[in-house]
């Protein structure tokens, strides 16, 4: 006997499968990552109505199939689509790359209502309030920290000096240790990136508060290029593919 199993969910992606189907990926509150096949969405002008399009806001009906990745979509009523999203490249560009990110620190049914509601309430702020770097730089370090990697800011990674303590003022990042090096560490490790000082403080109090930063740290272009690139590194690092709307973002984000 199949039960029909329901749940709020963002779509993720979508694509079409045969003449008149639709394979689509949700993040859901109750059951994770899922991905299940919408009978006739292609063709069917009562059932799917704009629900599966990506970012969507639905509350999602559907059944598990034993002897099928792929579960049975029901239906997907639509809650928001976040229409301001669909105004201005940019915040398409934004809600791209959360959507992406979040797939992919996402294994398929590892359920994590945290993560759902991050992501709802990214997509949230991104169509009432638009775009800029802290906003991005701050989902990524909780979405980090909600699927389980987040990075080491307040000591070297290998030799466990405190970032405090000494006065240096050259860090390096490294993605394959998960966080920072001093500089002595920092020479034996394959793959680092330079952070700075300001550039340590500014990502240590976005990861650990809401996006406010210390009065006293200002955001030269090169702090920001800094923390950009260590954190996008870090990302693909653990999804382990390209990230295919990150190159996009340095054309649209402020501070």
């Amino acid at each position: 006997m199949r039960v029909n199993l329901v749940s709020p969910a963002v779509v993720l992606r979508t694509r079409p499968y045969g003449e008149s189907d639709k394979i689509v990926s949700f993040f859901t509150e109750n059951y994770g990552k899922l991905t299940g096949i919408a009978k006739g969405a292609m063709r069917s002008r009562r059932r799917f109505v704009n629900s599966l399009e990506p970012f969507a806001l639905v509350n999602l009906s559907f059944q598990d199939r034993p002897h099928s990745g792929l579960a049975f979509i029901l239906s997907a009523d639509l809650v928001a689509s976040f229409g301001q999203l669909a105004t201005a490249l940019d915040r398409i560009t934004f809600a791209s790359y959360l959507v992406e990110i979040t797939d992919g620190l996402s294994a398929e049914r590892e359920e994590n209502a945290a993560v759902f509601q991050h992501l709802k309430e990214g997509l949230i702020y991104l169509s009432e309030h638009g775009t800029s770097w802290r906003f991005l730089t701050s989902f990524e370090l909780k979405l980090l920290r909600l699927a389980g990697y987040q990075p080491i800011l307040d000591v070297c990674k290998r030799c466990h000096k405190n970032r405090v303590d000494g006065a240096v003022g050259q860090w390096h990042f490294s993605p394959l240790d998960g966080g920072i090096l001093c500089e002595l560490c920092s020479r034996h490790s394959a793959e680092v990136l330079p952070l700075g000082g300001p550039a340590v403080e500014v990502l240590t109090a976005l990861q650990a508060g809401d996006g406010s930063l210390p009065p006293r740290i200002s955001l030269p272009v090169s702090v920001v290029k800094e923390i950009r690139s260590a954190v996008l590194r870090f990302i693909q690092f653990q999804i382990d593919r390209e990230i295919k709307s990150a190159p996009f973002l340095e054309h649209f984000s402020s501070v």
